[in-house]
């Protein structure tokens, strides 16, 4: 969600931005980085020192000039080097807005490659819109590769996005705007042994849809090694050995896959010691892996380190400067919260339950598809823009409850008689979630914590009164210690009176009647006019310091949770929180974590696209979420038993975002009485069997850097993988031919493999051959039809190491 300028009361609160955000430290090999001089396809202006300088969009909008002291820019993130123009100067273009412009390959290490990868910076210039499309790599053979190059918009006035570099703020036509601005990367994976010829970018030029722009390409030279140490990057988490994470990305740039027993990877280094070795176990050409290796280290001072690869036989070191290794306090400065990120806990989790409940589960209306809105937003907009009200919660409200009702009244009959906790996190366990969380605030203030003296308006108080947040907590620990638990949020509250000094619009209401927005002033009665009642409230002298901070203080310390699951950040105290909750977290060897949308960026563990999925896989961990409603969070009377999310859609859906690095955040809305939807029960039942009985090909696994789906002109297919196993996923059933299933997809399979088709009966040591060679490879795997016949929902097809 995006936002005009923010108001001079919120940038008084927001921590100033470095012009990048360096992440988390990464030294690596750059000379192995060949950028592609881009120059001579400028068409674009994406870089102005003053409003009005440069139009990047079609609004005479602007980057801000990065400061970045050199025309080289390295990602910290995957160590490769690129040429990155910044600002050229006055009436100077600085980007290529795609249209299928074809840009040849640079001569390289041997006539145009081989090179291992191709990377990209990139952003989308249109504000709600992701840009898309498919770049085509030609090779010296006359063959060629695809790969969707996407990106996010380049600002967002919530934070839900966060690029490879962060811009403090963006110039608009006429002024500047105190939102951050973003450029993202990408890395598309080349046909290993090939000469790349020339790169064909897609012609994403509809400024009605979205503009695509590359802002630099680099590649990475391919080289001959088996192992290729492409990236050491140092992290701030720990294994349970206490060992700091150091994680390494590794390439196949040779002709021949690491198998067998494999190779190990430890680092060394004055002052290194390696505590955790890292196993590859199996690595084909073209492919990408990151292992992690534990390490203690002496000293904080940045340290000369090498990879040391082992195979049993023989030694290898790949030598890196200037590595920070050490854990470092938290503190305020951005370029410290930079370096939190997601904990492999979370990474590897894969699947969680969210909970919408609140009083306006007692509403519970948003009107049925395909005019659905959000139920819980019934208070903001039946009251706020009934102009704006396509789903008709003005007309509903009236004929349903007076026009003297006020949204408060809802308070009484929140009773929360039919609330089981018990109940609750064992279904989330038999479900096979990993982790849930619920709404402890909602944008209508209402908390379902004892939210101590910052307000009383609260399920403690009124309603339930009791503290339900307490009571699903301590059950989880009681009856389900292994799920984690979390808090969604809301950092604004709508019509709280105290928050009137950061109250905002997303868009000028003046020319989006529609916009949302937490003005921040009492709601009143639309039929009346009358002010309606702030229930509960505790008057404060700042909402910012006096509510939001302690209230995130209480679930951080008090209810302890996993996961701060914030919402709508804008005016915010993330920066004093995160740094004190972390420092806190790891005094009790804790690993916790916060999304994307607490107001900083550079804060962000992971990413939260709402009722989102992408074709490719994502490197920055992130997270989808949606309704088992088809669009509803809150419950939704209108929303009929056959409409619900299916056991089929939920397992298709959790294989596909797994596939691409994401987790599956999935949402219940409970009932005012704490009853859940039925249909929602024996959906989440059903896809439970199927998810426990698979688990080992969704959790704890990674995707696979060559190619995330088998989607078009086949068979509906996914892929992960683990150190010891790839899965193969078919989301349709297979048709065999022959007595054999194909996969057309170069899988790491070799001679002693096991292939196996998982949790079928009879399914084990199934027979397989392999056809052609490269990215035209096939799998055949016999497989008789009354084994498929035993499965639903999702065939997964095993190669087991040998």
């Amino acid at each position: 969600m995006i936002a005009r300028t923010i108001l001079a009361g919120l940038i008084a609160h927001v921590i100033g931005f470095a012009a990048a955000s360096p992440g988390p430290q990464a030294k690596a090999s750059a000379s192995q980085s060949v950028p592609v001089d881009l120059s001579p396809f400028y068409n674009n202006k994406a870089f102005g020192t003053y409003p009005g300088e440069a139009s990047f969009d079609t609004l005479g909008q602007s980057y801000p000039a990065p400061n970045l002291g050199t025309p080289d820019y390295t990602s910290e993130y995957t160590g490769i080097s690129y040429s990155f123009p910044g600002y050229t100067g006055p009436n100077k273009t600085d980007n290529v807005i795609c249209a299928g412009q074809t840009i040849p390959a640079p001569a390289g290490g041997d006539g145009g490659g081989p090179y291992f990868s191709a990377s990209f910076l990139v952003s989308a210039d249109k504000e709600f819109a992701i840009a898309s499309g498919n770049v085509t790599f030609t090779y010296a053979d006359g063959s060629a590769s695809a790969y969707e190059l996407r990106s996010l918009d380049w600002f967002s006035f919530l934070t839900i996005n966060r690029g490879e570099l962060i811009f403090p703020r963006r110039f608009t036509a006429a002024g500047v705007d105190y939102n951050t601005s973003h450029v993202f990367e990408r890395t598309a994976p080349l046909d290993p042994g090939k000469k790349l010829r020339a790169i064909a970018l897609p012609d994403v030029s509809s400024a009605d849809d979205g503009r695509l722009h590359v802002f630099a390409i680099s590649l990475r030279s391919g080289g001959c090694a088996t192992v290729d140490v492409q990236a050491v990057r140092p992290t701030q988490k720990w294994l349970a050995s206490g060992a700091q994470v150091v994680e390494i990305t590794v390439n196949n740039a040779g002709s021949e896959c690491v198998a067998g027993s494999g190779v190990t990877l430890s680092l060394s280094g004055d002052g290194v010691q390696t505590v955790d070795q890292a196993h590859l176990k199996r690595l084909c050409p073209g492919d990408q892996k990151t292992v992690i290796v534990g390490v203690e280290a002496a000293s904080s001072e940045p340290v000369n380190t090498s990879v040391i690869i082992d195979d049993g036989v023989t030694q290898r070191s790949v030598d890196f400067e200037g590595v920070q290794l050490g854990f470092a306090e938290w503190t305020t400065d951005l370029d410290s919260l930079a370096k939190h990120e997601s904990p492999e806990w979370f990474n590897r989790a894969k699947y969680g339950i969210f909970i919408h409940w609140g009083p306006y589960a007692v509403t519970g209306w948003g009107n049925s598809s395909p005019h659905e809105s959000y139920a819980e937003w019934f208070w903001w907009y039946s009251t706020h823009h009934p102009q704006a009200d396509s789903s008709d919660f003005y007309d509903y409200r009236l004929r349903t409850y007076g026009e003297d009702w006020a949204y408060d009244d809802t308070f009484e009959e929140f009773t929360a008689s039919n609330f089981d906790p018990k109940a609750w996190v064992d279904l989330i366990a038999d479900a096979g979630a990993q982790y849930f969380v619920i709404t402890s605030k909602h944008h209508d203030g209402f908390a379902l914590f004892d939210a101590g003296a910052t307000s009383n308006r609260s399920a403690v108080h009124y309603g339930p009164q009791r503290d339900v947040l307490g009571e699903l907590f301590d059950a989880a620990a009681t009856y389900q210690p292994s799920l984690k638990r979390g808090t969604y949020f809301s950092l604004p509250e709508w019509f709280n009176p105290d928050f009137g000094p950061y109250g905002f619009d997303q868009l000028d209401p003046a020319t989006t009647p529609g916009t949302s927005s937490w003005p921040g002033v009492a709601a009143r009665n639309p039929y009346t006019g009358v002010e309606e009642p702030y229930v509960g409230r505790v008057p404060a002298d700042d909402f910012l310091t006096d509510v939001m901070l302690p209230q995130m203080e209480t679930l951080a310390y008090a209810y302890g949770t996993d996961i701060m699951w914030c919402d709508c950040g804008a005016a915010n105290t993330t920066a004093e929180f995160a740094a004190a909750w972390w420092n806190a977290a790891r005094a009790q060897d804790r690993q916790v974590a916060i999304n994307s949308r607490c107001g900083v960026p550079e804060a962000a563990d992971f990413d939260t696209p709402e009722y989102m999925r992408f074709s490719s896989a994502q490197r920055r961990k992130w997270e989808s979420n949606q309704g088992m409603d088809p669009y509803s969070y809150g419950y939704n009377r209108a929303t009929p038993d056959e409409a619900y999310m299916n056991a089929s859609t939920l397992i298709y859906t959790l294989v596909d975002i797994v596939s691409k690095n994401g987790n599956l955040l999935l949402d219940v809305g409970p009932k005012a009485d704490g009853s859940i939807v039925q249909p929602e029960v024996d959906h989440l039942l059903a896809a439970g069997r199927w998810i426990r009985s698979h688990g080992e090909a969704v959790f704890n696994t990674t995707y696979w850097f060559v190619q995330s789906e088998i989607a078009a002109g086949g068979p509906d297919v996914r892929f992960t993988q683990t150190d010891e196993a790839f899965y193969v996923l078919f989301l349709e059933r297979p048709v065999p031919r022959d007595g054999a299933v194909d996969v057309a997809a170069p899988v790491p399979v070799l001679d002693g493999d096991a292939v196996s088709l998982v949790a079928v009966e009879g399914g084990e040591d199934l027979a397989w051959s392999v056809a052609g060679q490269g990215s035209q490879k096939v799998l055949k795997i016999e497989v008789a039809d009354d084994l498929l016949d035993k499965e639903e929902y999702c065939w997964v097809f095993k190669i087991k190491y040998a």
